[in-house]
Formats: structure tokens, C-alpha cells, sequence
């Protein structure tokens, strides 16, 4: 599997350039999510339309992995066009949301799918690995097994001060608009 990568450019997007989130901090809530967390991914339609639906994601070695049956819209859109979106909160204070752009890709190598599986097995999602599709209960945002799992690769993230606890810190508390980009898209 692939090595995690550094921003390229770390950016402020407050008006008054306030200064930046560190990136550190950023990756920290990506690799830990509080549980439950909700994130969403946009894709893509055949036809160009938008697609919006809440999922799983799970932050392995410098990428999101998302698992979605075959069936389902969101996989046949990552298929077909892998430029996504997907946004979370965050409920840990102080909150931050964030929102990654990136262009998907299924993982084919079987041994990549068999370590990404048992990474979920330790996550108490028992999957098993055949070949280069994984197979278990479903969740309810994947749809139905077999599942294909996707590596999002983030060219640009976004992180915001999040609006959970915003009235519990000061400005000076909560983190600041920034706009990393690695590169790519």
C-alpha cells in the first residue's frame, strides 16, 4: 500500500488570512472519527447529475476506503467517473468538518483488499476477502455484499470550524478555514 503524502500547500480561507490549521490535526480526525460519524459522498451520474448518499469511511495509509455493493449507485458512479467529494463533522471538541476531494479507485490487488478487510475485521465489521471483492454482513450504508473497496486518494481537503460545541470556545478556540492541497486533480 501506498505511503501517506504531505500537503503540497497549506492555505487559509478566512478573509482576514488568520493563519491555518495544521495539517496534523486535520489527518488526526480522519484516521480517529468519533463514533457514530456520518460522512456523505458526491458522485457522479452517467448522465452528469449529482449523487449524494451517507457512508462509512475509513482512513488507511494516507487515503479514505469506502465499501459499496456492486449494485449500488454509488459504486457503479465510482466506477464508471472516480471524482468524488465526501464531507464529515466532527464531535470532538474543538469540532472541525471536513470535506475531501479526490478521485476514487477500486482495489483490485488482492492482497491490498485482504489487508484493508482484516483492518475492518479489527473495526467489527467482519468481512472476508475473495479474490478482489469482500463479502460479510451488510452495513447500512453499503447495500448488499459483495462489496467493492474504493481508495480515495485526497488531491484537495477543506476544513472548517465545526459547528458542533462552536458556543462552548472562543475564536480563538476553534480551528481555522484552511485549504490543503496535495496535488492531482
Amino acid at each position: 500500500m501506498a505511503h501517506e503524502r504531505a500537503p503540497q500547500r497549506e492555505q487559509p480561507l478566512a478573509a482576514d488570512n488568520s493563519g491555518t490549521t495544521s495539517w496534523e490535526f486535520a489527518r488526526e480526525r480522519l484516521a480517529n472519527p468519533e463514533t457514530p460519524r456520518t460522512c456523505w459522498i458526491a458522485t457522479v451520474r452517467p448522465d452528469g447529475r449529482p449523487h449524494l448518499m451517507p457512508l462509512i469511511t475509513f482512513w488507511i495509509d494516507g487515503a479514505l476506503h469506502v465499501v459499496a455493493g456492486e449494485g449500488t449507485r454509488k459504486a457503479r458512479n465510482l466506477a464508471a467517473d472516480g471524482r468524488c467529494v465526501i464531507g464529515m463533522s466532527s464531535t470532538t471538541l474543538p469540532s472541525i468538518d471536513l470535506v475531501v476531494e479526490g478521485r476514487a479507485a477500486q482495489l483490485t490487488d488482492d492482497d491490498a483488499v485482504r489487508q484493508v478487510a482484516e483492518y475492518l475485521n479489527e473495526q467489527n465489521w467482519p468481512l472476508e476477502a475473495k479474490g478482489d471483492k469482500v463479502y460479510g454482513p451488510n452495513a447500512p450504508t453499503a447495500g448488499p455484499p459483495p462489496y467493492t473497496i474504493f481508495r480515495i486518494v485526497p488531491s484537495k481537503v477543506f476544513g472548517l470550524p465545526g459547528m458542533y460545541g462552536m458556543e462552548q470556545a472562543g475564536p480563538e478556540g476553534l480551528p481555522k478555514p484552511t485549504r490543503w492541497e496535495f496535488g492531482g486533480d
